[in-house]
C-alpha cells in the first residue's frame, strides 16, 4: 500500500503509479534482495512459484496417470486421484493420515488447476511479501491441513486442491489487517474480507468443498495472527524458520507415504 495516497500497488514497484510517491522497500527485500534460483526469480514470488511448480507437476503426473487408465486429458480419473493422495474418508480412517496433506496438491481438471495457481501466483506474492518466507510457508501448510481436516468432519466425500491453502493465505492477509493499526490495517482488512466474502459465496456452488475453504481460512488467520510479521529479533525469526522446516518435513513425509501408496497400487 502507497503510504501517501493508500492505493495498492504492486510488491514490485519503487514508485508508486497513482502519486509518484516513492516507496520504499519493505525489510524483507532489505534482507535478502538477491533473488531466488541464483537471481533468476524474484525473491518476493520464489516459494509462490515452487509451490505453483509442484501443484502443476502433479496435475500433470495424475492426467498421464488418467490417460494411461483410459481417461481423459481435461479431467482426472477419480481412482487416479484417490491413489495419488485425494482426501478420502475411509483410506483415512485406515491411518492414511497423510491424504489431509497431500490432497491440497491434486486438481481435478484443466480448469481447476488454471483457476487455482493463477489466485496462488498473485496473493502468494502479496504475502509473502508481507509475511517472509518462513511464514508464508507455515501459513500455507498448516492452512492445508486445518481446510482438509475440517473438510473429512463436515464434507467425508472425495476432496482435492490447493483451494483450501489459498483461503488460508486470505486469513493470514486479513489477520494482517487486525494486527495493523490505524487507516493501513483498516484498509488491508476491508479489502481481503471482500475476497473472503466472495470466496466463500463461490464456495456454495454445488461440488465445492466449502469446509475446506472454511479451515483453511480460519487456520490461516490463527497462524497470521500468532506469528505477525518479520522484526528485527534473530531469536523469533528463527524460532519460524524452525517451524516452517518442521511444517515442510511433515509435508515431505506425506509425500513419501503417498509415493509408497502409488507403488503398492500399482503392483
Amino acid at each position: 500500500m502507497c503510504p501517501q495516497c493508500r492505493a495498492f500497488i504492486s510488491a514490485g514497484d519503487r514508485v508508486c503509479p497513482y502519486c509518484n510517491t516513492e516507496v520504499a522497500p519493505r525489510p524483507v527485500y532489505r534482507r535478502a534482495s538477491e533473488g531466488g534460483w541464483g537471481g533468476l526469480a524474484p525473491h518476493a514470488r520464489f516459494l509462490t512459484i515452487l509451490l505453483v511448480l509442484i501443484n502443476t507437476g502433479l496435475y500433470l503426473a495424475t492426467v498421464v496417470a488418467s490417460m494411461r487408465a483410459g481417461g481423459g486429458a481435461m479431467d482426472v480419473d477419480g481412482q487416479v486421484l484417490v491413489n495419488f493422495g485425494a482426501k478420502y474418508a475411509p483410506e483415512i480412517a485406515q491411518g492414511q493420515w497423510w491424504r489431509l496433506i497431500t490432497a491440497g496438491f491434486l486438481h481435478g481438471g484443466i480448469l481447476h488447476i488454471l483457476m487455482n495457481m493463477w489466485v496462488l501466483f498473485d496473493l502468494g506474492a502479496q504475502v509473502e511479501d508481507s509475511f517472509g518466507g518462513a511464514r508464508f510457508l507455515l501459513i500455507y501448510l498448516i492452512s492445508n491441513i486445518t481446510g482438509f481436516t475440517t473438510s473429512l468432519f463436515l464434507l467425508p466425500g472425495l476432496s482435492i486442491g490447493a483451494s483450501a491453502a489459498i483461503f488460508g493465505l486470505i486469513g493470514a492477509m486479513i489477520a494482517l489487517g487486525v494486527r495493523e493499526r490505524g487507516t493501513r490495517g483498516s484498509a488491508i482488512r476491508n479489502f481481503y474480507m471482500r475476497w473472503a466474502i466472495y470466496g466463500l459465496a463461490l464456495s456454495l456452488i454445488p461440488g465445492t468443498d466449502w469446509a475446506a475453504h472454511l479451515g483453511g481460512i480460519a487456520g490461516g488467520f490463527l497462524v497470521g495472527l500468532i506469528a505477525g510479521t518479520p522484526g528485527f529479533s534473530p531469536a523469533l525469526e528463527r524460532f519460524w524458520q524452525i517451524a516452517a522446516a518442521a511444517a515442510v518435513a511433515v509435508t515431505g513425509l506425506a509425500f513419501f507415504d503417498m509415493a509408497v501408496n502409488l507403488f503398492q497400487t500399482a503392483r
